[in-house]
């Protein structure tokens, strides 16, 4: 999977996340809320091992071309 399509994905998984929070606070449902939070979070942590991955790639492609 490309990194576009995965940074799609990780969106969607962060949209739905904040929804489930949404739609748990709004019925008081704890355990819908819980999974939201779960969710988004694994969206978050995916996103900023992505970033990470990226800024690696720049900084070794800088050192290596004079």
């Amino acid at each position: 999977m490309s990194d576009l399509k995965k940074r799609v994905v990780n969106a969607a998984d962060k949209v739905a996340g904040e929804t489930k929070i949404a739609v748990g606070k709004a019925t008081g449902d704890k355990n819908l809320e819980l999974k939201g939070n779960l969710q988004s979070a694994k969206a978050d942590i995916k996103t900023t091992f992505m970033d990470a991955k990226e800024d690696i790639k720049k900084s070794a492609n800088r050192k290596v071309k004079p």
